[in-house]
């Protein structure tokens, strides 16, 4: 009888334990779906702005990859209005939404009419939302590069975009992207931004990308490596117009490579560096700007930013990896992209 007792005490408690572990795990599982669907809902929730927050979806060689893209207000339709497109990549620990509400660029389209598209990584491709731009040896880099053309191409098709006004701007892991995409499809691109990002031949895999972050892995920029340090595409082609924007406080992206860039850039389009100069609008951080050019065309603008970090500079305070007390890159890009359109 003592066992029996003993037996059945035991089937009651391993009971109790099973129903106590059943309703914890359901109930992690109910809370983690509710932030799930808490920050799907988020991120459809168009940011700040009159104009229209429109989501999509596009499939190329690297899966399938969504998108977000901003309408200005009162397209004239009717009398066959085409608008430049302005495509932004967003950083490790961002989404497309983040980007948009950090660099307000959405007010500056308002104002100045474009359309910017704002394409979005998928957490199961890259957990911390990383464009691959480092896997080049694995032709992952190319893969991904060529999906997110795929979703420029479908928003040319179904929305009023002026094909040859089109421009792409990135932070961080964006940027390095946005330059790896201006190499494998340079005739695509009037113009590239580039906000503290990677160099671009400087890693090649996983394994290499963090030192070329740190700047150990730095591309070598005499002509004969122009090929081998930004891809077959580039060689003989001409590169579109380059801006590079990063802080000189930046502790996850070397500013090195702002400077390798350039050079890298340079050398690929034929263009010689102009005296350096020093720019400072009010109380927001200094600047030196540096401009290469070629036949009396800037080819390549480096931007140094004193004191900046990280960080979108001029950005929102209320988001990560944004300085407001930096010169606005938003304006900086806009007006760097939009000369080039017009010298086109």
């Amino acid at each position: 009888m003592a066992r029996r007792s003993t037996t059945s005490a035991l089937t009651r408690a391993y009971a109790r334990n099973l129903r106590v572990l059943t309703n914890a795990t359901l109930g992690a599982g109910k809370r983690v779906a509710a932030k799930m669907q808490q920050a799907a809902v988020q991120q459809n929730k168009p940011p700040p702005g009159p104009g229209e927050w429109l989501a999509g979806m596009a499939v190329g060689p690297a899966g399938a990859r969504r998108y977000h893209l901003y309408r200005p207000p009162g397209l004239k339709l009717a009398q066959g209005e085409k608008l430049p497109l302005l495509v932004m990549l967003h950083g490790c620990g961002q989404t497309g939404r983040d980007l948009a509400e950090s660099s307000r660029m959405n007010r500056l389209a308002t104002r100045e009419r474009f359309l910017v598209l704002y394409p979005e990584q998928d957490r199961m491709v890259n957990p911390h939302g990383c464009w691959n731009w480092y896997d080049t040896r694995s032709g992952k880099a190319r893969a991904e590069a060529t999906t997110l053309m795929a979703a420029i191409d479908q928003v040319c098709l179904f929305h009023p975009v002026d094909r040859d006004r089109i421009a792409v701007a990135g932070l961080s892991a964006g940027a390095s992207m946005a330059v790896l995409m201006a190499t494998h499809f340079p005739g695509r691109f009037k113009a590239v931004a580039m906000h503290s990002g990677v160099a671009p031949g400087a890693a090649q895999s996983s394994a290499t990308a963090l030192g070329a972050m740190r700047g150990r892995r730095a591309p070598v920029v005499p002509v004969t490596a122009v090929g081998k340090a930004m891809g077959a595409a580039a060689v003989g082609a001409s590169l579109p117009p380059l801006l590079v924007l990063h802080g000189d406080a930046d502790s996850v992206v070397t500013a090195g490579n702002a400077t390798d860039t350039a050079a890298v850039w340079a050398t690929a389009t034929g263009a010689r560096p102009g005296a350096p100069r020093m720019l400072q609008r009010g109380q927001r951080r200094p600047m030196r700007v540096t401009d290469f050019t070629r036949d009396g065309r800037t080819r390549v603008r480096l931007c140094e930013i004193g004191g900046l970090g990280h960080a979108w500079s001029g950005g929102t305070l209320r988001q990560a990896f944004s300085d407001p007390a930096g010169p606005d890159a938003s304006k900086l890009i806009w007006a760097f992209v939009s000369k080039q359109f017009q010298d086109a």
